[in-house]
């Protein structure tokens, strides 16, 4: 089949890549001709594992390509996903300005398509709020009068794993209204289903519904992992007040098979791109519809209090009295991580940012390592903060070390190495990278997340 990807972010390079692979062909498009450029050369202005491998490959067998012309192809196009930004407005509500626009350029560029064509099969791919394939679908409708067909095919891709999560999908969910359009859609998603199966049984699977229960889909699932990271971090938090260890509570509950053990790890609370966003704009649905949704107003608010843990934590060792001039001036940090999570350089959201405002008015010097996000937090803080290339070197001179993404390069860190670098054995571990039994064999003072803090 022939696929226009239109939009080259996160979403939308993924999906070209991954749709490459199943054997179709596929024009990636994109306004921003720098990202063109960049594409064209085999270079993702994203870091994802595996992405910059797959464009190079089948951009050189002549399966993808990237144009700024969205007409190119248009004519015998089988199915054409919009995955363009979603960006939250002031009121926490979906800014669909991008979707609408591109729904709009879509209903022209119909015209070159010939009248007796096949409905051309049109995806929302990017999240949406319930209702939008509705309003695509009266947009395209005001600008042509060729077939089309709206389709709502959320994606459930996690940052870091995003290439294994398409090729291997759990499950493809798809809000359409007829069976042609289920046809389009399976033939484009057969070979990764399959895929998916042969690797295990209980994946693949293949979800046909409503739009707006399609929409609704995506959201509800970014609240429900949301709400479990707030709650474990809501117990973790009690578990240091009541002298208990998080690490056996959630290997406990996680046994339960009703709950499961994933999403279960405490940490600095959740950022990125989609879990903030899609929260606001789900609590937005709720109020508009006359159906506040208070639990996930309650795990928003606990995520706003978890992202200042860290910082606290800090500011108590450091004995920071309230209203103290810089108390903490004089005091370098090192922080390892900026990123909101490994394997990505997205930083929206990210607790790191947060923790360098806070540490940084009260007159500290921070010292920040990341694998892939620096760039990008130097484009948004400029020099607010020292870069250093190397996690070793941030740490030179400095009075503790601060972890706040758990790259797995950090846990396999010969601590002895770390500690010669520091002023003393201090490390505030935001995501539980070691054990306490072992630190305290190594003579550090160590604080994690809810666990009993480790004093040397």
């Amino acid at each position: 089949m022939q696929v226009l990807i239109i939009g080259s972010g996160y979403v939308g390079l993924v999906a070209a890549a991954g749709f490459a692979d199943s054997g179709h062909r596929v024009i990636g498009v994109d306004v921003d001709a720098s990202k063109v450029e960049k594409l064209q050369k085999g270079i993702s202005p994203i870091y994802e594992p595996g992405l910059d491998e797959l464009l190079q490959k089948y951009q050189a067998s002549g399966s993808l390509r990237f144009t700024l012309d969205l007409n190119e192809g248009i004519a015998n196009t089988d199915a054409a996903f919009i995955c363009v930004g979603t960006p939250q407005g002031e009121d926490g509500s979906a800014d669909l300005q991008y979707v609408l626009s591109v729904a709009k350029e879509i209903g022209k560029a119909m015209a070159l398509r010939p009248k007796d064509a096949p409905p051309l099969i049109i995806v929302d791919k990017s999240t949406v709020p319930v209702g939008t394939a509705a309003r695509v679908h009266a947009t395209i409708a005001a600008q042509t009068d060729r077939a089309f067909e709206v389709v709502s095919n959320p994606e459930f891709l996690r940052e870091g794993c995003a290439i294994d999560d398409f090729l291997f999908p759990d499950r493809v969910v798809i809000g359409c209204r007829t069976d042609f359009a289920e046809s389009i859609m399976k033939g484009l998603y057969e070979k990764k289903l399959a895929a998916a199966q042969a690797r295990n049984s209980e994946a693949g699977k293949w979800f046909r519904m409503d739009p707006p229960s399609s929409e609704l889909t995506k959201y509800a699932a970014n609240a429900m992992l949301a709400l479990r990271i707030s709650f474990i971090n809501e117990i973790a938090n009690l578990c240091e007040t009541v002298g208990a260890d998080i690490d056996f509570v959630k290997a406990g509950i996680g046994s339960d098979h009703r709950i499961g053990k994933y999403f279960l790890n405490p940490g600095p609370g959740f950022g990125g791109s989609c879990f903030p966003k899609d929260l606001q704009a789900l609590l937005k649905v709720g109020r508009e519809n006359g159906h506040p949704l208070m639990t996930l107003a309650t795990t928003v608010e606990a995520n706003r209090h978890q992202k200042q843990v860290l910082a606290l934590k800090v500011r108590e060792y450091f004995d920071c009295k309230p209203g103290t001039p810089a108390p903490l001036a004089g005091k370098r940090f090192a922080l390892w991580g900026l990123a909101f999570k490994a394997h990505t350089d997205d930083i929206r959201e990210a607790m790191a940012l947060e923790l360098i405002e806070s540490l940084t008015s009260l007159g500290a010097q921070m010292v920040v390592h990341d694998f892939e996000a620096m760039p990008a937090v130097r484009a948004k803080i400029g020099d607010r903060v020292i870069y250093a290339e190397d996690p070793l070197i941030a740490c030179e001179g400095a009075d503790a070390l601060i972890i706040a993404t758990e790259w797995p390069q950090y846990q396999k860190t010969d601590l002895q190495r770390v500690a010669s670098k520091l002023k003393g054995k201090v490390m505030f571990d935001g995501r539980n990278l070691f054990r306490p039994e072992a630190m305290k064999q190594l003579g550090w003072t160590y604080h994690s997340i809810g666990r009993l803090p480790v004093l040397a």
